[in-house]
């Protein structure tokens, strides 16, 4: 049932309210996120856990993020309006829709079939455009690099080399790196000549990037 009402919307109102508090600043990350039928993207029985600021399983052993996560990974990303953008880890889609929001041209890869088929159902439903590929995340998408903005969406083990190489220069790559059960958010920033810099934020819990330069499974 594809229907966004005045519930939907207040339960929405709220969590923007509550993920603000704990730290997202970015207005423009807050306003599209509140745009966004983020219950659209779970079961229908789910609707009060859709809003509420919490990692939810969505099958195939992958979960929706954390609304927090969301927009944490959102504002280090600093999208500027026709940034060409990679997402690696389409998952339920809802990520891509909030970049989509923000004004990305989106590439975006999913290595699960099931996964990467509903989620480009559900964005082609909700009117987002985006190119969906099938495959190897941790390798990127050399036919479409450069991007100006990369984003991971899944833990990796360490920093793939493949998307710093498709890494524009003036670039932004953000991503979690570290063990299995815990990694710590990474901002990478390649200048205009090609030298890279990284900055360090707190920790999450993402599902594990699986792949040739990821989790190998």
């Amino acid at each position: 049932m594809w229907e966004d009402n005045y519930r939907h919307k207040g339960l929405r109102k709220l969590l923007i309210k509550k993920i603000s508090q704990k730290g997202i600043s970015d207005t423009n990350v807050l306003k599209v996120m509140e745009l966004i039928p983020r219950h659209l993207f779970l079961e229908n029985v789910f609707v009060e856990q859709s809003y509420q600021d919490i990692a939810f399983p969505i099958g195939e052993g992958q979960t929706i993020s954390q609304p927090f996560t969301v927009g944490f990974q959102s504002q280090l990303l600093q999208i500027q309006k026709g940034d060409k953008v990679l997402e690696v880890g389409t998952g339920s889609g809802y990520q891509a829709c909030v970049l989509i929001g923000l004004g990305a041209k989106l590439y975006t890869i999913e290595r699960n079939k099931i996964l990467h088929e509903k989620s480009k159902f559900t964005l082609n439903k909700l009117g987002y455009q985006a190119t969906f590929i099938c495959g190897d995340g941790s390798l990127g998408l050399d036919k479409y690099a450069p991007y100006q903005k990369i984003i991971v969406t899944a833990g990796a083990p360490v920093v793939p080399p493949k998307l710093i190489e498709q890494l524009a220069l003036g670039g932004i790559l953000v991503i979690p790196v570290g063990n299995e059960k815990s990694q710590t958010m990474l901002k990478i920033t390649k200048d205009f000549n090609g030298n890279i810099q990284q900055q360090q934020y707190e920790n999450f819990r993402f599902v594990p990037l699986i792949g040739a330069d990821g989790w190998n499974k």
